[in-house]
């Protein structure tokens, strides 16, 4: 017997109902805000994801999937949404679309690292991308689409952090005191820090060791440092915010793991699933299209992971009042004359719209309304020589058991 590769996890077709719920309120809500389906490739080149995502994320030194294809090039299976939309963008869109233009995807991503709640090698992400406006009140409608997103399924408890980390020239003297104070304690960090040091000690921020914890947390802040146009630029996020209603926190430890971020970032943070609460994560990302070949273009944007918003979702007993895909009538035959006839009324029912499932075993009609109990159909019509003699059936509602007569040919 075959199992199933570490890191990755079916999706049965009892549970698949969950799935289908949560994307089509994710696709409703997007909808709302103006926002229009993407969809790009599993598998890109993998330059892509290093000038994009940036050579010293974990996600390029550590958790890709890459690999050479035939033809001997480089091919990394997608860890993340934003780069290959923005890679779409430049090829298909830049020369002749007219901005904004706003996007949306629900995308399988490949992560190689240690599988934890809500966090699989393969999972799936939900996520959107506003481009062309270097307004903060950009950031804001899709901080308002995550937040709509999550009062359309109930959620409860979340907490949505925000924080700046600038632009390359106010992010260079951030740097600079940032070092300065690292430095003195570099020899107490973890070797992964250590590392992160001289390469991009931002990073450093986002570690989840204890002892680099305790060390940075009373490090410079980076808001302390912006520039008067990011400055300007944050203080309208919160403006904002403050105008729709939306409650934040300024945390200035949150920096993101992606290198193209750039001003505004921002993470709802739920504490159903312990330490990795994190269920949406976002900001902007300013010079991202540049760096993938396009012309110059204001970015924002946000992805969310769908196993863990499920986690967060049955914690607090969300999914439990979602209607299960069930079908609307099952056909129980007594007999072959039966059987053929609901072969012919299955295909009618169905060609009006309804759902239909008739006895495919020849079970006996004992256990075909165990079955149709089972699989939770809303009704069941029992055919047999006298209904087909009559022309007139009894339709059983199996919620309230209530059972009417009706003529066959008006059903």
């Amino acid at each position: 017997m075959y199992t199933i590769p570490k890191g990755t996890k079916d999706v049965l077709c009892e549970d698949a109902y969950k799935w289908h719920y949560v994307e089509k309120t994710a696709k409703e809500t997007a909808a709302k805000f103006g926002f229009r389906e993407i969809r790009t490739p599993v598998f890109e080149h993998t330059e892509l994801f290093l000038r994009g995502v940036g050579e010293t994320t974990d996600i390029v030194t550590k958790e890709m999937y890459t690999f050479l294809d035939k033809g001997n090039r480089s091919i990394t299976l997608k860890p993340e949404g934003t780069a290959g939309v923005a890679r779409a963008f430049v090829g298909g869109v830049q020369q002749n679309g007219t901005l904004p233009y706003k996007m949306y995807y629900i995308t399988p991503v490949f992560r190689y690292e240690r599988p934890q709640a809500g966090r699989l090698r393969e999972h799936h992400q939900f996520g959107v991308e506003l481009y062309g406006s270097e307004s903060p009140l950009a950031d804001v409608e899709v901080i308002s689409l995550a937040k709509s997103l999550f009062d359309e399924l109930g959620l409860k408890d979340l907490t949505l952090n925000i924080n700046s980390i600038g632009c390359s020239a106010c992010r260079a003297n951030y740097n600079a005191a940032l070092k300065k104070y690292l430095g003195e304690r570099l020899g107490e960090m973890c070797k992964e820090c250590q590392s992160r040091f001289e390469k991009n000690p931002l990073r450093i921020l986002d570690c989840k060791e204890e002892k680099c914890k305790e060390i940075t947390a009373n490090a410079p802040k980076v808001i302390d440092f912006l520039c008067d146009d990011c400055k300007s630029h944050f203080e309208g996020l919160k403006a904002g915010l403050d105008a729709v209603g939306i409650e934040y926190k300024v945390n200035p430890q949150i920096v993101r793991g992606l290198d193209y971020y750039t001003k505004t970032v921002f993470e709802f943070v739920s504490n159903a699933i312990g330490a990795q609460g994190t269920v949406c994560g976002g900001g902007r990302y300013d010079k991202l299209v540049e760096e993938v070949g396009g012309k110059p273009t204001p970015a924002v944007g946000f992805g969310m992971g769908l196993e863990r918003l499920l986690i967060v979702l049955e914690s607090q007993s969300l999914i439990d009042g979602v209607e299960k895909e069930t079908v609307d009538y099952y056909l129980a035959s007594i007999g072959e004359n039966a059987l053929e006839f609901n072969l012919r009324l299955a295909a009618k029912l169905r060609a009006k719209g309804k759902s239909v499932e008739f006895d495919l075993m020849n079970k006996s009609v004992k256990a075909q309304m165990k079955y149709a109990n089972k699989i939770e159909a809303k009704s069941v019509i029992v055919v047999g020589d006298d209904e087909i003699s009559s022309r007139k059936v009894r339709i059983k509602n199996m919620q309230t058991g209530e059972e009417t007569e009706t003529d066959i040919d008006s059903i």
